[in-house]
């Protein structure tokens, strides 16, 4: 019985170990895709609530086969990523735009995890930035002399 065990153990963890190598094989493909990004961080910096806080990242398909992006999730409800669902051919370029919720105050550090068919795959975008009450942004001073009161001589 306890051999019977043992042996079902290890039929179990050789499989499972199989089935794991299975991921990588992409990665040895010389002919899959390969995803670059222009960039894979964006700063949007000091922003007021509840403004428009939309970023691009545009990418090209570097590798000798069409690139198809399985799954694009972000790190929180708050970022919504939208991505094309076609293959993007060798050699062309697309992007994945990110928006991000600004009707949280603070700052914010968050994270796009990009799934495809690339041998480079998973890739990890990062937005970062803080949200401020629009009553803390500084406006500049006006020096515009139709806006004073007029003096009047006496």
């Amino acid at each position: 019985m306890k051999t019977f065990i043992f042996s079902l153990l290890c039929v179990v963890l050789l499989t499972s170990t199989v089935f794991a190598q299975d991921k990588s094989v992409n990665k040895s493909n010389k002919k899959a895709p390969e995803i670059t990004f222009k960039n894979t961080e964006y700063d949007f910096g000091t922003i007021p609530y509840g403004a428009e806080a939309t970023y691009d990242f545009v990418f090209k398909n570097t590798g000798k086969s069409p690139l198809i992006l399985t799954n694009v999730r972000s790190s929180c409800g708050c970022t919504i990523p939208s991505w094309t669902k076609l293959p993007i051919p060798k050699k062309k370029t697309d992007k994945i735009s990110v928006k991000y919720n600004t009707h949280r105050m603070g700052n914010f550090h968050k994270t796009i995890t990009v799934i495809s068919n690339a041998k480079n795959s998973p890739i990890v975008l990062t937005i970062t930035g803080k949200v401020v009450s629009i009553k803390t942004i500084k406006k500049p001073k006006t020096t515009d002399s139709t806006l004073e009161p007029e003096k009047t001589k006496k």
